[in-house]
């Protein structure tokens, strides 16, 4: 997987625009990016300790810092750090944001969560 030709954090914190070659620049929310983070604190590890993470629609990016040419960390401000971004998963966030976004809500309606704190 090639990296990303650019990854850039929007003035107020709240997107992450996210380039790769083959596809034009789409836009992911802190909130999307925090609540399907990688880590293993929301994905646990097994598919059966995934946990659908409430209350996070007013969470932003602190800042991105590079792992390796292979990933970004993204520290966010309610002090999640510990999700690695991989180029794949990024990519991946990138070409499903629609029905990743989807499942989110629609797992958060029948847990009756709420995006909110």
């Amino acid at each position: 997987m090639k990296p990303p030709k650019e990854l850039r954090v929007s003035k107020d914190r709240s997107v992450l625009t996210v380039l790769f070659p083959d596809i034009g620049p789409v836009q992911l929310s802190a909130e999307m990016l925090r609540v399907l983070s990688p880590s293993a604190e929301v994905q646990g590890h097994s598919p059966e300790q995934r946990i659908t993470v409430p209350g996070k629609r007013h969470v932003t990016i602190i800042r991105a810092e590079p792992v390796g040419n292979y990933a970004v960390r993204l520290v966010f401000s309610d002090a999640h750090q510990s999700g690695i971004f991989t180029w794949v998963y990024l990519h991946e966030l990138a070409t499903q944001k629609d029905a990743r976004w989807q499942g989110y809500l629609d797992e958060l309606e029948e847990k009756g969560l709420s995006r909110d704190t």
